[in-house]
């Protein structure tokens, strides 16, 4: 058996066995060295990792934040660390349902007054009485229902109208009692949660802390202003990721950080950089002024994956520098970066964010979408009542199919077309169809 190594260490059986044969690209069976292929290069096909296990493998190796109080007005799209347990009563007296009257009995009532919303205490009704009261205010003792307003006919103070013993009264405890668990662990906090927290009187909430994600961005030909021209490049991925990474659940460490093609500059970026999680993007691949490997072997990072058998998208690279911290490399090309973003960006996040990596629903594809013989396709799709529909225009350079689409394909590895895939979410805080 083929034992875990330092990279693979505490990651599940089942992923790093993925790992351990990651000579093995995609799901078509190892790769053939073809003429006119380098060392190099067949090293390189060979190392890339199917799609599935480096999404896993990022997902596995990120470990979740510490457990902090915050307000509410801090905990929106946090993870609760603990359950939700109510401290009170909900409400804690009955209250009335409706706008209209609190009688006691079988009428005709004989109005003795008017409850309002905030009063403390409304009395007792005796047998026969009625008191006006408006939605939310605490019933008098000894009332039996609410008569609505639209249903009452008030003459001098004679109240006539249709009663059913505990109609339109909400009774106390009627939503939860003290010690009741509303909310598991796990859940993601949204407003209706915040809602909920604030009814049963909590001003704080224990989560876990959501993630610091830095973004560097390099390359000489980069510009940030204007079209792109003969000898230069217009950033697309530096405007992208702010908006990745909020949606995605993590809190952006600082603005996107531009950088020259240089290795010592990269070096101490990554050293100075006080993030859970450093994006990399233009640096990922084999070439001149590609400073990503160099820069984490001389901070003496373990290199977890190193090219993803994806299309687009394959240069990627995910690391660990000794403090913890992760480090993923992107693409140069927006497309490419989307991609690696929504593969190893998105499922590290999650974990450091406490969730599980959510399972991909499966589509029809009616029009079939052609495979790649060795490695998993990410193809801008629309859904539609039949299916998932290509837009076209999904090269690695392109944001013009990944903008009108729906979701991403994910077109595994294979000998013709595809006729079903499974859907990856553009928008990270998406939650997956069907998952």
């Amino acid at each position: 058996m083929t034992q875990p190594d330092a990279t693979t260490a505490g990651i599940p059986s089942g992923v790093r066995d993925g790992f351990d044969k990651r000579e093995w690209v995609g799901e078509g069976g190892p790769v053939e060295d073809g003429p006119g292929r380098t060392a190099a290069e067949r090293r390189a096909r060979r190392d890339e990792v199917p799609w599935d296990v480096a999404r896993a493998l990022a997902h596995a190796v990120a470990r979740p934040g510490a457990v902090v109080r915050r307000g509410l007005d801090e905990a929106d799209g946090c993870v609760l660390a603990t359950p939700l347990v109510s401290p009170v009563a909900v409400p804690p007296v009955d209250r009335a349902a409706m706008d209209g009257y609190a009688v006691r009995g079988a009428g005709p009532w004989c109005v003795v007054g008017q409850v309002k919303a905030g009063t403390a205490d409304p009395g007792e009704l005796a047998d026969g009485q009625a008191t006006g009261i408006v939605t939310g205010a605490a019933m008098p003792a000894g009332a039996t229902s609410v008569v609505r307003s639209e249903d009452a006919t008030v003459t001098g103070d004679r109240l006539h109208g249709p009663s059913e013993d505990g109609r339109h009264i909400r009774r106390a405890g009627e939503e939860c009692r003290p010690g009741d668990q509303l909310l598991p662990a796990g859940v993601v906090i949204d407003p209706a949660v915040l809602g909920l927290a604030a009814t049963l009187g909590l001003n704080r909430l224990t989560v876990i802390a959501p993630p610091t994600v830095a973004a560097v961005i390099t390359g000489d030909e980069l510009v940030r202003q204007g079209p792109s021209t003969p000898g230069r490049v217009r950033d697309a991925i530096g405007p992208m990721l702010p908006g990745l990474i909020t949606r995605s659940g993590a809190e952006p460490a600082a603005s996107v950080l531009h950088l020259p093609d240089s290795l010592d500059q990269l070096v101490s970026a990554l050293r100075e950089t006080q993030a859970d999680l450093i994006l990399v993007s233009g640096s990922s691949a084999s070439g001149p002024a590609d400073h990503l490997r160099p820069a984490l072997k001389a901070l003496g990072a373990e290199l977890i994956v190193d090219g993803v058998a994806c299309r687009p998208g394959h240069p990627q690279a995910l690391a660990q520098l000794p403090d913890g911290r992760l480090v993923i490399g992107l693409p140069g090309n927006p497309f490419a970066a989307l991609v690696a973003f929504l593969t190893l960006g998105v499922a590290a996040i999650t974990r450091m964010r406490g969730l599980p990596l959510p399972e991909l629903t499966n589509i029809a594809v009616p029009g079939g979408i052609p495979c790649h013989p060795t490695s998993t396709r990410l193809v801008p799709v629309r859904l539609t009542a039949q299916g998932a529909v290509p837009v076209g225009h999904g090269g690695a350079a392109m944001l013009r199919g990944p903008a009108t689409a729906d979701a991403l394909a994910v077109v595994a590895p294979g000998p013709a077309e595809a006729i079903a895939a499974r859907l990856l979410p553009l928008n990270p805080g998406d939650r997956p169809w069907g998952g």
